[in-house]
This record gives structure tokens, sequence and C-alpha cells, in this order.
């Protein structure tokens, strides 16, 4: 028997097997955290297929998106970023990259991490909405917007809401799954 998929997903074997093993599962390690931020932001006014499918070639130009290394990027890897072919050369969104680093290390130094700060809009726990047709979820939120106004007090660039409320969707802070989803339950 087939097991029945949230809409957005179905006919791409890429994007079924992003939905059943990664969206929507609830993250608390900064690391990925900070690597669905940084795809979300590059994925702004683009489809999320689109990003999903350079992911690898993200992963290889960031250093495997590790923050402490992006925060300390100098004009001569950025030049270079903007010339990698293999991922989205926008040069606001890759300035943005090595801002949204060094800010992720501010929060860490005043939250003890960037989960503590942003699982802290949420109290910890995924909020479970009830979406019967994911063309009914949401772009953004309230609360989504609450959070994109602190994370750009806190100097983070490309934030905007539905940027947020994506990576909400995709780190699992919100379980935007359509009810009868086989994923809406497991996560």
């Amino acid at each position: 028997m087939k097991k029945h998929r949230c809409g957005w997903c179905e006919g791409d074997a890429l994007y079924e097997a992003y939905h059943d093993k990664e969206w929507g599962v609830p993250v608390y390690d900064d690391d990925t955290l900070f690597e669905f931020l940084t795809l979300e932001t590059f994925q702004a006014g683009l489809s999320w297929i689109t990003v999903l499918r350079k992911r690898e070639n993200f992963r290889a130009a960031f250093d495997n998106f590790d923050y402490k290394k992006i925060a300390n990027y100098q004009q001569t890897k950025i030049d270079a970023l903007l010339q990698d072919t293999g991922i989205i050369r926008n040069k606001l969104k890759v300035n943005a990259t090595v801002t949204n680093a060094q800010a992720l290390i501010k929060v860490q130094e005043e939250f003890g991490s960037f989960s503590n700060y942003i699982w802290g809009f949420v109290d910890g726990k995924p909020i479970k909405n009830s979406v019967n047709n994911y063309k009914e979820a949401p772009g953004n939120t309230p609360l989504s917007d609450t959070i994109s106004k602190d994370l750009k007090k806190r100097g983070f660039k490309f934030v905007g809401s539905t940027v947020v409320y994506a990576h909400m969707q995709a780190t699992g802070m919100v379980n935007d799954h359509e009810v009868d989803c086989f994923r809406y339950q497991e996560v």
C-alpha cells in the first residue's frame, strides 16, 4: 500500500526523501539549524526544490555550514563563492550568510545556544497544526512575524516572516504535514 504524503513533494524522488526523512522533524542542534536557515535565505524568491538540488554544492562551498568558519570569511572567499556555479550566486545572500553566522554566535553567547533562543519562541515544543491540504498552510503567521523582527533586531539578514515560517516548518517548530500524511503523527 502506498503511503500518503503531503502533496507538495509527490513525484520527485529528492523531494519525497527530504519530506520523508527531514521536513518537520524537530531540530535542536545549532549546526543543522544554521544549515536550514542558510538554505531558507537562499530559497527566498525561488522554489525549495531549486535549493534542495544544490544542497550538496552549498555544503561544499560553505565548509559544511560551519558557522564559526563562515563568520570569519574574508572578501576573497566571498568572491570565490560568487563565482561558484554550483550554488545560487546572489551577492546579498552570500553576504547575509556571513552576517548571519556572526549574529548566530552572538545569540549563542546570550542564550547558550541558537537552539535555546529559537525554540524559546514555542516553549521548546512543536506547534501541531491541522492542515488538510498543503495549500492551506500559511506562508507566515503572527509568530513568524515576531521571530523575524527579533532576528533582524539581532543583525540577521534575509529573515523575513515567510523565510522564518519556512524555517519553522523545516526544523519542526511547527508541524504542517497534512493530517492524513504518514509523517503527521510520526513527527
